[in-house]
This record gives C-alpha cells, sequence and structure tokens, in this order.
C-alpha cells in the first residue's frame, strides 16, 4: 500500500488501492519525462529492429519465429555435458599432463620398464583430483545462479490473477508486478505505478553506480492498466530493437488497441501505435524505490537482458607462475630428451661395438631377444631404448607437482576462507576464495581497477559541514592535517582554515604555534579523544547526520548577528528539492518523519533542516509545508506555494524552486555546483563569496561532497512575464525544447544572494582509506573506474587519498562545442590534443617527482579508447599517480581493463559489486566482487569475495606475499627433488654401461612421489612464513618481492636445478665410490644392485627432507611430523616390505634387517653424504644472507636473530624505508600538507618580519640612537 505523501500522519485505508497524489509529471521539466520523438516505423522488421513481443501472451514466445530465451542466466563454465570435454581439455593444456598421457599409452607395451598400474594411476590420480576441484567449485557458482534464479515475482496467469514465480521461468511478453524494494528479474516495459500520473523511481547502483534515483515514467495509453483485475482484457504488441548492450537507449513502438470505443473488438479494433523511449525501460537487476509497485511486460529476458549483454563468459583463468611452470616442464623435458638420447645411443654403441657386451657369452643377449631389444639390430633397439628410457626417466617431470598444487591451494583456500581478521561481524561474512587457482596471483598484483559507489564507499551519505554567512561550522580539523600537525609539532585550532592569504582576518585564518615535544602526546590525545567522541555521538544518535557545533545546535543559531540570512540558508535546505516525508515505522511513536527522494544528498538535507528546526513535513501537488523556528525561537508552520521545479540535470548542475509564502513573496531557493551558482550572483549578493570559495577548497580536500546555496526574491510582474514564457517552452515537442528550458530558466536564475554552502560525506567504508594507504606503499596503481559524475568521483578521490591538493590534475573532456557538432574527427582531434598536452607536461616535469593525477569523463573515455588513440591515452595514464575515469558503462570497464593487462603487462585486480563491474571483474588477471548490498551478480563472476573493501589489504600483502611465497618455493623445491632422484637412475645407467637395469625397486619408484616427499612439499605449501601477518602489514615492501618475480625468476629457477645435479652427482659418486671400493661387511660381502639401491635411496630420501627442512623459515610441529615421519616411513617401509616373502619382495628380501641394517657402513655412509650433499646450499645461504639479502632475510635475523628488539632505531628505520615512496595514500597526503604547511607557515612569518621592519615603532626604535648620537 502507498504512502499517502501529503498526510503522512493520517494513514487510512480503503477498497481500492491508494495512490500517491503528487504527480511528479507536473513539477519536473527537463528531459527525463520529455515525450519521446517520433520514429521512422519503416525500420521495425529490418535487421536490428526484428524483435516482436505479444505483450500478456507469453504462449505466442515458445514457438518459432517469435520463441526468445527463457530468463534464466547462468555465470557457470560447465554444464552436464560439456564438463568432462572442456575440464579434460583444461587438464591437457598442461605440458607434463600430456607427456604423462603419451607414457601411460606406452606403458601398456614391453617397453615400460614398470607395470602399467604404476605409471596410469598416478595420472588418473593426478586430472581426477584437479576435474573434481573444477567441478566443486564450479557447484559453487551454479548454486549461487539457483538462488538468483529462484527469487519470486509476481506474474500474471490470466482472469486478473497474479501468482509468485521463479524468476528463471518468465518469458517475453508476461506481465510482472514488482512491489517496492525489489529487483526487476528482466528488462520490463513500464505500465504502470503506485503513482497517478505512473513515475516510479529506479536505482540504477547496480548498473552504472550512480546513487541517484532515476525516474521513469509509463505512457499515457496505459495508465488505466493499475490494479490486477484489469489486466485480464490488456492486449498490445511492441515492435522494438534487437537485444543489444545499450544501457541508455530504447527504440520501439507500442501498438495498442484502444477498447473503450463502441467498435467490434474483433473486426474493427483500433490500433495505436505510440514511441517508446529509455524513459519506460526497467532494467533487470536495478532496484525499484519510493514506489510502492510497478506492473511492466518483459521486453527482453535472460541472456537478452542489457546487463547480461554487457557481461562476458566466465573465462579460464591460468596464473603466471603455472604458465611459467609450462616453460619450466619444457626444460625438463629437454633434459629427459638428453638423457634419454645418451642412453639410446649409448645402448646402441656400446652393445654393437665388438668384444663387448654382445659377444658375452654370459649375458647371452643374442638368445633372450624379445621385441623390445635385438642386439642385430642396433638402431631399432636403440629407438626403442629412447621410448624406454622417456618412460624410466620420467621422474625428472613431476607429475605429482600439478595434483600437489592442487591440494596445497585448496588448503591455501581454506585458510583465507577462515582468517578471523577477515570476517565482518556486520554482515556475518568473511573474505570467500571462490576459486584456488589465482592464490599466488594475489602476491604479484600490480594495478588496481576499482569501482566506488559500494566498493569504496557504502551508499551513506552524512551531513557533515556547512558555512554560513563566511563561517564554518561543524569543522574538526581532518586526519590529514592533524597528522601533518602532529609531525611538525604545531597545533592547528579547529574551525580556523585559511593560510592562503596575507591579509585574511582572523575568522579565516589559521592559527599556528610552537609547542613543546612534551606536550605533542596530550595535543594527540585529545585530538583524537575529541575526534572519536564527535563519531561515536554522531553514529549512535541520527542516521545521516554528523554534525555537532554549539554555535547552530538546539537553536542557538538564533542569536547570530544575522538571523534573516541563517533561515533563509536553512529554507533553501527544507524547500529546495524533490522528496516527500513519509512515516518513520523505524521508531514507533517518532514525530521526525522519514524522507525519500531522488538523491540521498537531498534526504541528508532534510534531515539536517529538521535537526536546525525547520522541519517539511508535508507535500501536496501545488504546497509544502514547513515547521520552522522563528527569531524568537518559537516553532511556527509554514505553506509554501510551489510554483516551478527546475530540477538538476547534468548540464544544469543546479536545481531550483520558485516558492510563494504565505505574506504573497516569491522567491527563488537555488542550489548547485559552486562555480554553476557563482557565475549567477548579483553584485551585492557576492559578500561571502571569498570566505565561502575558502571553506569549499577546505571541504573538497576532505573528500566531501559541496554544494551552494543562494537565493532571490522576484518581483510578480517579474515572474508573470517569465511564467508566461516558460509555459510555452514547456508546451514544445522536438529536439530543440530541452535548449529552450534551459534559456528561459537562465532568465529568472541570476542575481542570486550567496547564502553559504554544505558538505556532505559520501561515507567510505571503514578502513578503505587506510587499505589504499598500505596498498600504494606496497608499490601498488589504483585506478578508480565508476559511473558516476565527475564532481563526485574527483570528492571521492579526496576522500580515500587517491588525489591530494598538490597534484597536477589533468581533465580530459570534450567542449559542449565539440559534443554538440558530433563530428567524430573534430572530437578525437581535441581529446588528442588534450593527451599530448598533458603527456607533455608529465615528460617535462617528471625529473621533479611531481605528483599527476587523470581525469577522464565518459564521452571523453570513450575517443581515448579508439584503436587510433588508445596508445597515446594509455601512455598517459601510466605516468600518471592516479586515474580516475567517470561515467564508465560496464563494457568499457571491461575493455580499459583488457587495454590496461596488454599495454602495460602487469598484474591487474579488478574490483567491484555490481552488475556493471561484472565485465571488469572477468576481464582482469583476478577480479574482485564485493559481497555488499547490490546483488550477487560481482560475486558469481569473480574470483575472491569479501564483504569490505579494507579486507584486501590482508588478502594481498599477507595472504597474497604468503601464496605467491610458498608455490615458488614449492616448485622449486619439486624440481630440485625430481632432478636429484630421475638422475641417479641415469647415473646408474651410465655405470652399468647402458644395461637397462634400474637401480630402484618399483615399489621405491612408487613410493617416491605417494608417500615419502609428498607431505613435507605439501605442508611447505600451506604453513610456510617468511614473517608473521602483522610483518607484512608493517613492512609492506616485502610485497614487492612478488611484483619483481624475484622468487620464482629464471635465475632462481636454473639455480636450483643446478643445485638438484650437483647434489645426485654427489649423492652418485660418493655411494659408489665408498662402497664399491671395499667389503660392505664384516665377512667380506660387497654390494649388489639391491644394497646399492638401498643406500643411494636412503641418502636421497634423507637428502630431500633435510633441503626441505633448510628451506622452512617457520615451522610448526605439522612440518616435523611431515619430514621427520616421512624419513620414518621410509624405513618401515622398507622393513615390512623386505619381511613379505620373496615371491612379492623379490632382491628385496630382508634387506633391511639382515643386510644393510647390521652394517655399520649403511650408516656411517647416510650420514657422510646427507652432509657432503647439503653443504652447497648451506654455503650459498650463509653467503647470500651475509652479503646479499632479501628483506625478509634482514627481517628475520632482526627479530628471530634477537640483534634488537622491536622499538629499537634499527627496526624503526627499516620499516620506514620498506614503504615504497607514493603520490598516493593517506600518508603521501600527509607528507603534502607537511610541505603546503611549512611553505604557508614561512609565507606568514615573512609577512610578519616585514611588516615589523616597515611598522613606525621598529622605525623609531632604529632611527633614535642615531639622532641621539648626533
Amino acid at each position: 500500500m502507498a504512502t499517502h505523501p501529503s498526510a503522512t500522519t493520517n494513514v487510512h485505508t480503503t477498497k481500492k488501492k491508494k495512490k500517491a497524489k503528487v504527480k511528479w509529471s507536473n513539477l519536473y521539466t527537463f528531459s527525463c519525462l520529455r515525450p519521446p520523438p517520433p520514429l521512422n516505423q519503416s525500420d521495425f522488421g529490418h535487421p536490428g529492429f526484428s524483435r516482436v513481443v505479444f505483450c500478456n501472451n507469453p504462449g505466442a514466445h515458445k514457438t518459432k519465429p517469435y520463441k526468445y530465451p527463457i530468463n534464466e542466466v547462468s555465470t557457470t563454465k560447465y554444464n552436464v555435458i560439456t564438463f568432462l570435454p572442456k575440464s579434460l581439455f583444461e587438464q591437457f593444456r598442461r605440458v607434463a599432463n600430456l607427456y604423462f598421457l603419451l607414457v601411460a599409452v606406452l606403458s601398456v607395451t614391453s617397453l615400460a620398464p614398470f607395470t602399467p598400474l604404476s605409471l596410469i594411476a598416478p595420472l588418473v590420480f593426478v586430472v581426477g583430483i584437479s576435474m573434481l576441484k573444477e567441478g566443486v567449485e564450479d557447484w559453487h557458482r551454479f548454486l549461487q545462479d539457483l538462488e538468483v534464479n529462484s527469487r519470486k515475482v509476481k506474474v500474471h496467469i490470466g482472469n486478473g490473477s497474479f501468482v509468485d514465480r521463479s524468476w528463471k521461468v518468465l518469458r517475453v511478453g508476461d506481465v510482472v508486478k514488482v512491489n517496492k524494494n525489489e529487483y526487476f528479474p528482466c528488462d520490463l516495459l513500464l505500465l504502470s505505478s503506485s503513482y497517478e500520473d505512473g513515475v516510479c523511481y529506479v536505482e540504477t547502483m547496480n548498473l552504472d553506480g550512480e546513487t541517484n534515483l532515476k525516474i521513469k515514467r509509463c505512457l499515457e495509453c496505459t495508465l488505466g492498466f493499475d490494479e490486477e483485475v484489469k489486466f485480464d482484457k490488456f492486449e498490445a504488441k511492441i515492435r522494438c530493437e534487437d537485444p543489444n548492450s545499450s544501457l541508455y537507449t530504447f527504440v520501439a513502438n507500442l501498438e495498442f488497441g484502444d477498447k473503450d470505443k463502441d467498435v467490434d473488438v474483433d473486426d474493427n479494433k483500433l490500433v495505436s501505435s505510440y514511441p517508446l523511449s529509455p524513459s519506460q525501460l526497467l532494467l533487470r537487476d536495478s532496484k525499484l524505490q519510493n514506489t510502492d509497485y510497478v506492473y511492466g511486460v518483459a521486453v527482453f529476458t535472460g541472456v537478452d537482458t542489457k546487463v547480461v549483454r554487457n557481461s562476458m563468459k566466465s573465462p579460464s583463468k591460468r596464473s603466471r607462475v603455472e604458465k611459467k611452470m609450462d616453460h619450466v616442464i619444457y626444460v625438463l623435458f629437454f633434459m629427459l630428451l638428453l638423457i634419454s638420447l645418451i642412453t639410446s645411443i649409448g645402448s646402441a654403441r656400446y652393445t654393437d661395438k665388438k668384444q663387448t657386451a654382445k659377444e658375452w657369452w654370459y649375458l647371452q643377449l643374442l638368445e633372450d631377444t624379445d621385441g623390445s631389444f635385438d642386439p642385430d639390430k642396433p638402431l631399432i633397439s636403440g629407438f626403442l631404448q629412447f621410448l624406454r628410457a622417456l618412460i624410466l626417466y620420467g621422474y625428472l617431470i613431476p607429475i605429482s607437482l600439478y595434483v600437489s598444487i592442487e591440494v596445497v591451494k585448496f588448503l591455501q583456500a581454506m585458510l583465507i576462507n577462515n582468517d578471523l581478521h577477515m570476517f565482518d561481524e556486520t554482515s556475518g561474512k568473511s573474505v570467500e576464495a571462490r576459486t584456488s587457482n589465482l592464490n599466488e596471483e594475489l602476491g604479484q598484483v600490480e594495478m588496481i581497477l576499482s569501482d566506488k559507489t559500494g566498493t569504496l564507499t557504502c551508499n551513506q551519505m552524512e551531513f557533515r559541514k556547512c558555512s554560513i554567512e563566511g563561517i564554518s561550522y561543524g569543522g574538526d580539523v581532518n586526519k590529514i592535517v592533524r597528522a601533518a600537525s602532529q609531525r611538525m609539532n604545531i597545533d592547528i585550532e579547529s574551525y580556523r582554515f585559511n593560510l592562503d592569504t596575507e591579509d585574511s582576518t582572523p575568522r579565516d585564518s589559521i592559527e599556528m604555534h610552537e609547542i613543546c615535544h612534551d606536550e605533542i602526546n596530550e595535543v594527540k590525545n585529545s585530538v583524537l579523544d575529541d575526534a572519536k567522541s564527535m563519531r561515536d555521538v554522531g553514529s549512535s544518535s541520527i542516521k545521516g547526520f554528523n554534525f555537532r557545533d554549539e554555535r547552530l545546535m538546539n537553536k542557538m543559531w538564533v542569536h547570530g548577528s544575522n538571523v534573516w540570512d541563517m533561515m533563509m540558508f536553512f529554507r533553501v535546505m527544507a524547500l529546495c528539492h524533490t522528496g516527500i516525508p513519509v512515516e518513520n515505522g523505524e521508531e514507533i511513536g517518532s514525530h521526525k518523519p522519514k524522507y525519500e527522494a531522488e538523491s540521498p544528498e537531498e534526504v541528508t538535507f532534510l534531515i539536517a533542516a529538521q535537526e536546525f528546526g525547520f522541519q517539511f513535513y508535508k507535500r501536496t501537488q501545488s504546497s509544502m509545508f514547513v515547521k520552522e523556528i522563528d527569531s524568537s525561537t518559537m516553532e511556527v508552520e509554514r505553506e509554501y506555494k510551489l510554483l516551478n521545479l527546475l530540477e538538476f540535470s547534468s548540464s544544469r548542475k543546479r536545481m531550483s524552486v520558485i516558492v510563494r509564502d504565505e505574506v504573497g513573496q516569491i522567491f527563488l531557493f537555488c542550489k548547485g555546483a559552486d562555480n554553476i551558482i557563482f557565475d549567477r550572483l548579483g553584485d551585492s549578493g557576492r559578500t561571502y563569496q571569498h570566505a565561502t570559495t575558502i571553506h569549499l577548497a577546505n571541504y573538497a580536500e576532505d573528500g566531501l561532497r559541496t554544494m551552494v546555496f543562494a537565493y532571490r526574491k522576484v518581483k510578480d510582474l517579474e515572474y508573470e512575464e517569465w511564467s508566461s514564457t516558460f509555459a510555452k517552452a514547456k508546451a514544445t515537442i522536438g529536439p530543440e525544447r530541452e535548449e529552450l528550458l534551459e534559456n528561459v530558466s537562465e532568465i529568472i536564475e541570476k542575481d542570486l544572494v550567496l547564502l553559504g554552502a554544505v558538505a556532505v560525506d559520501d561515507k567510505l567504508q571503514d578502513g578503505v582509506a587506510e587499505c589504499i594507504d598500505k596498498l600504494a606503499q606496497a608499490g601498488l596503481k589504483i585506478w578508480l573506474l565508476t559511473g558516476d559524475k565527475k564532481e563526485t568521483a574527483v570528492n571521492i578521490g579526496f576522500a580515500c587519498s587517491l588525489l591530494r591538493h598538490d597534484m597536477k590534475q589533468f581533465h580530459l573532456s570534450l567542449s559542449r562545442e565539440a559534443e554538440s557538432k558530433n563530428q567524430l574527427k573534430a572530437m578525437k582531434d581535441e581529446i588528442l590534443d588534450q593527451i599530448e598536452a598533458s603527456y607533455q607536461v608529465t615528460i617535462n616535469e617528471k625529473t621533479k617527482d611531481d605528483p599527476f593525477a587523470l581525469v577522464v569523463d565518459g564521452k571523453a573515455l570513450e575517443i581515448a579508447l579508439r584503436n587510433d588513440i588508445r596508445d597515446q591515452f594509455l601512455q598517459l595514464a601510466v605516468n600518471c599517480s592516479s586515474v580516475i575515469c567517470c561515467r564508465v558503462s560496464p563494457k568499457q570497464k571491461a575493455l580499459i581493463t583488457r587495454l590496461v593487462k596488454k599495454f602495460t603487462g602487469k598484474m591487474t585486480l579488478a574490483i567491484g559489486d555490481g552488475a556493471n563491474d561484472v565485465g571488469m571483474i572477468q576481464a582482469a588477471d583476478i577480479g574482485v566482487g564485493i559481497s555488499g548490498m547490490e546483488g550477487m551478480q560481482a560475486v558469481m563472476a569473480s574470483d575472491f569475495s569479501m564483504p569490505q573493501f579494507r579486507f584486501l589489504e590482508r588478502l594481498l600483502i599477507v595472504h597474497g606475499h604468503w601464496c605467491y611465497k610458498r608455490i615458488s618455493k614449492m616448485i622449486l623445491y619439486f624440481v630440485y627433488k625430481n632432478i636429484v632422484f630421475g638422475l641417479t637412475l641415469f647415473y646408474y645407467e651410465l655405470y652399468s654401461k647402458f644395461s637397462g637395469d634400474v637401480l630402484y625397486d618399483g615399489w621405491y619408484m612408487l613410493m617416491f612421489n605417494l608417500f615419502l616427499t609428498s607431505l613435507p612439499v605439501i605442508s611447505l605449501g600451506v604453513l610456510e612464513q617468511d614473517v608473521s601477518s602483522d610483518i607484512c602489514l608493517q613492512f609492506p615492501a616485502l610485497y614487492q618481492q612478488g611484483q619483481k618475480g624475484i622468487l620464482f625468476s629464471w635465475k632462481r629457477i636454473f639455480g636450483w636445478m643446478g643445485n638438484g645435479i650437483l647434489t645426485s652427482v654427489v649423492i652418485f659418486i660418493l655411494n659408489v665410490n665408498i662402497l664399491s671400493s671395499s667389503a660392505f661387511r664384516e665377512g667380506g660381502e660387497v654390494i649388489d644392485i639391491s644394497h646399492l639401491g638401498v643406500i643411494t635411496y636412503t641418502v636421497v630420501i634423507w637428502t630431500l627432507n633435510c633441503q626441505i627442512a633448510l628451506i622452512i623459515t617457520h615451522f610448526t610441529w605439522i612440518q616435523h611430523i611431515f619430514i621427520w615421519g616421512s624419513i620414518l616411513c621410509w624405513y618401515i617401509f622398507l622393513l615390512f616390505y623386505g619381511a613379505l616373502p620373496p615371491v612379492y619382495s623379490n632382491r628385496e628380501y630382508k634387506l633391511l634387517v639382515e643386510a644393510v641394517g647390521p652394517a655399520p657402513m649403511y650408516w656411517i655412509v647416510t650420514l657422510l653424504v646427507v652432509v657432503v650433499s647439503l653443504l652447497p646450499y648451506f654455503i650459498y645461504m650463509v653467503i647470500q644472507r651475509s652479503f646479499y639479502p632479501l628483506d625478509d632475510h634482514v627481517i628475520q635475523e632482526m627479530k628471530y636473530g634477537r640483534k634488537v628488539v622491536v622499538d629499537d632505531e634499527m627496526w624503526l628505520k627499516e620499516e620506514e624505508s620498506s614503504r615504497k615512496p607514493t603520490h598516493i595514500g593517506f600518508s603521501a597526503r600527509v607528507d603534502g600538507k607537511i610541505l603546503y604547511l611549512k611553505d604557508q607557515l614561512y609565507k606568514k612569518r615573512m609577512f610578519i618580519i616585514k611588516s615589523i621592519s616597515n611598522s613606525p615603532i621598529r622605525r623609531s626604535i632604529t632611527i633614535n640612537p642615531l639622532e641621539n648620537r648626533d
């Protein structure tokens, strides 16, 4: 039931549904309700305009040619049919998997040195685990899709009955009813609303990021369908454009039969054609606001809706580390081919050589030939030996690496999901890794592209400050100034802002004085306590009003010197708006109404006016009622006749109302952008302009949205003449209507009297500024991409410290002249000139280290992204410290992301919360969705989701750094251990004259990757920490190791390969030389292949597990169990395997118990060889940490080596140097503010010295002594 806006305190019900009585169409003036231009009927039915919609007859769309998609939407990568082929393709994109597929095929032949099961089982296990993980992650996406597709909406089923149905079953032509605060399930044509003139308010923040409500209005011909029962007879046909991605266009005609005429409906129905425009189209994922309900007919459903057309299919993303790992596999594969070729050639040459193996009678090579080996055919045998060697030395290719990485990434994702530091108590949500494929990418991000509304801001406005009569109210010193003053040992008093001019009056000045060091902490604590108490009071009292100043509160303003201007200021706040008061259902018994308006700023102003004693409480079609405080502090009720409302538009940048008070005086109240209002001030209305300008600059620097208030008194005769002209302009139909209205409005919006300015805070989410500061110190660049207007985006840029007052800003925008001509060449030339001029400035001033910012408007961005300009634009953008793009469409966001990724080659992360951010999120290397209030589209398309932007700091700087380091160490260790193990097999092949014997038992080979070396490396990938989370945040420069790729560079990769080769050589040579030159046991027995194999294998197991112990810097009990437990498992396995009957254990029967175990040489060799093989890495580690330490090495030495304590000067110095110099962020703004304040303080001192030097007293003091001397 709608709330009667003209009588909020007197609610009554009737059988007929109650309609809001304010006809907004009679109040609004400009293009939002302009009649659509007539269309060329010949366009319809041709390509691009072929869609036909049969309203209220969805059955007609079940068969061709009018069959259209249903409303089900999917964001999954796979379905039941495509899962197997697509996931198999994803798995065999990996080079190692392809290799092992070939090996698995060869294993069923006689060439295989192992059983087929030992080769096929690992491949099936690895691929199966990876596919299972992909399936589980996609299943979660399916469940979220199911949640959206299962939302309910009321659908007409005939006979005037509406029932709840799921979104997914909607068809084109369905008539639906959407209630207040509900999302539109598809693209609907508006038929009627709860307002009598068919107006409704729509929030499109989920589409374009704008917080202002959009006004939609139905056609006059469908206004009568305002009740459910009336749709029984509703029939119409829509001919419209084909589905497309343009959010701001809609070309269509409605063919509607007039059944009110006395005509035979079946034969001679009157059909009229009505042009439609975007004003009648309600887009999917936008929300109905301030309107009780609307009726609409489905025009585009499912994949045809404009918001889905702006999205992309879920891409398959692979991390850069994984892609580089493929190249590492290529290197290992080349090594495999090389040693296999050596084996093949050596086998053929040695076998074919005279007086060698072929002729040794005891080998019986000529008698025991088979298909894979024939000494009389050396070339064929050599080739077959080559294939056999490919299988035998396959341990060089770490197939288990993939499955280990899958397991590790899954466990890493669990740690991320369960990090209590990333849990938001307000929403009850935490950070979620929706895919674990990109964990290590989090540690390499260099560019962040962020949405604004709902991502950085929390969609709440607060009234913070105001300037009336040139005096600023409600202003405590902001955080930037407070931090700067503490570092400079100066105190900056509240309410005194200006240091700009030498002749400033005390009212406009800032007072600064030196204070001693002991007083600093007291001042700091008092300022912080005051600010905290103000926040606490503000947050606990009134939503939207965070203002505290005793000079205005509690009616104290009536004691001011100029009460009239004060009252006019508050009247502008209470009357110049489009809001309506409604009952406050949240506070039972409250006398304060709740307000609904087009924009959240208007609601904030109405709440503020109410707190200052001017309560707007009632509205009718022609009047506005306000309870005011007069000069005697008495409350009086006044009625103002609403004569005209000149609403805000992007071109006007102002809003005015013309009202007549109870005395009969006519006033024009105006609010708008400062430059627009200042241009319209009269000569007598500029009294407070200088002081207000200074206050506006300070408010803007604080990141507050500002608006200027002014008024003028209009004479009756002047108004009558103007009203007549205005009525004629308003009645005009045609393209010139809007221009005529603007020209007529200019006539009366002049000679204004400035009253002051207001500042509202588009509240940032908690911790946004601090998060951006820390990310900037870590070396990340942040771009802001928003659908909001430029002024709002710039204010947020200041609020979150992406902009600073001393930053040189380049603004790319089209002039009104170029835009009106709409000539592409002229627009391109203008933008190119601006880009080249700005780029030249960056080149010329680059040596000065001056910060630059680029602000681009939507139309200019569209031109700048064209193929022949984009490179110059991106070159300029990359040179700027901060980039803000405004009025950006969803497709432009995705395009910018792709171009930045391609042009810079840097790792990009995109973060957003709405459906308009889906394309950007999918195009970036990493997509992050904010699980806020604006639906789940961004979350469903994302790789990671989080409830608040501030958690990005910990996700990247802590978990990103850890994951990158863990995965890098893990891969390098895997390469190392497989080279060590695989090359010992090759060395034995050389040692045994290419005999083909395998050094290790088949079960040893199987156990190597499965049990004996798998768990330690998994613990390394999951639990390793070079430093703690607190130190990661304290030393953000550690993050740059990932950006520079230090830990997984080719230098490190080849270094670990070399270490593996050296270790394998040491192990084999020492084992062979020590054991073969003397008796192995006391009885004189020498070693055979089984002894050599088990001893070498034991040394390998010990060496590899001790090596990982040297790599790990953060030990837990889990790692100790896995490392030393793996070694213990080897002995337990050897014991039990040897206890099996010889038919199963073969030559390993009781090998440990009876052969090697009792021999002291076994244990001595193990100890000696392990120490020698680890010695090279140990020496390297000592040299690196002593002479070439990394940042984390220094911190580890300081913290764990106990060289200094955390509060020592060396620690603080290292902490300071770890922050990368940056031009954005809170710290950079404080540095800039300090330079500014020092400069202004110096000017003040010079001015004082100069004034004293030129004063008569000074001259008399200096002259008199000379006179006395004479």
